[in-house]
């Protein structure tokens, strides 16, 4: 009587992660942008989203379905601080993604799954960092911040990130000298769903040309108007040239950079008030922050 093999770990791992690449790969196309090549996954039926920073900025889009269908597709609009992009597919039968609201910890197996001409890419690696939300350099506010260890081809880039039960939680995008970053399941639902209604994000506007300066050593940064657009919202609250801004609603400014990160969505509509530096004297005055008019 011969005894019976034990199961061989690596052979059930491998079994595993093909199933959760096979399962992902009908939700997953492949991006072609002006000399980009990029993922992305269907959102809805008929709406792609893909990462805003492999899509070309000029010249005309095209997505390859799973099994090698090519279409063209039109930009519904962008995000570049979340490195979120929605596109318009004519085509609306192919499935949606089903996302995960939740993110795996740090340490967690996770699979990257993009597509390449229609064909699935694959890249496993772990969750290396789990945390809280955060602003990106640009100002975009992104709900969780994880970052994973895993070699990500560019092509993939814009695709799917799954926990090792198969549940897509998120999108894998690039990050500073390249590690990789995922954009959550609720930011892009939230970025997403207000693209396909205004087909951009709102994001706060001063209407002032502003840059940075030294004040007095203990009183830290200020930054100077260097010009103020007409019927803005710098003009309306009475700015002028060479005005300099010391303080945002009472605190200090830590950086022009980090004033400006405040702009958010939730800025617009909003009342601030501004210590102003104004010919030896100070005045404060209150600012109603606008919407960034679409360029």
């Amino acid at each position: 009587m011969s005894a019976t093999s034990a199961p061989n770990p690596l052979t059930q791992l491998s079994d595993a992660v093909t199933s959760i690449v096979a399962k992902a790969a009908p939700f997953i196309v492949s991006i072609h942008s002006h000399r980009s090549r990029s993922s992305g996954f269907v959102w809805k039926p008929g709406l792609i989203v893909t990462a805003d920073e492999a899509l070309a900025d000029e010249g005309e889009v095209a997505v390859t379905l799973p099994g090698g269908t090519r279409t063209q597709a039109t930009i519904v609009g962008r995000d570049p601080t979340t490195d979120i992009a929605l596109l318009r597919l004519e085509q609306k039968d192919a499935p949606s993604a089903p996302l995960h609201k939740s993110t795996p910890a740090t340490g967690a197996l996770v699979v990257a799954a993009g597509s390449r001409d229609g064909t699935a890419l694959a890249a496993l690696g772990a969750v290396a960092v789990a945390g809280p939300a955060w602003r990106s350099m640009r100002g975009g506010d992104i709900d969780s911040r994880v970052e994973l260890d895993l070699a990500l081809r560019r092509q993939a880039e814009g695709g799917l990130v799954l926990d090792a039960s198969g549940n897509a939680f998120g999108m894998a995008v690039f990050g500073p000298r390249r590690s990789v970053l995922v954009i959550p399941s609720l930011t892009i639902d939230r970025v997403a769903t207000q693209i396909e209604a205004h087909g951009r994000v709102a994001r706060g506007y001063l209407g002032l040309g502003l840059r940075p300066v030294r004040l007095d050593r203990e009183d830290g940064v200020g930054a100077i108007v260097v010009n103020v657009a007409t019927d803005g919202p710098g003009a309306k609250a009475g700015l002028h040239q060479g005005d300099v801004i010391a303080a945002w609603n009472g605190k200090p400014i830590a950086s022009l950079n980090a004033m400006l990160r405040g702009l958010g969505p939730a800025s617009v509509g909003q009342t601030i008030s501004l210590s102003l530096r104004r010919g030896g004297t100070t005045h404060v005055v209150d600012l109603v922050i606008g919407e960034r008019p679409s360029v």
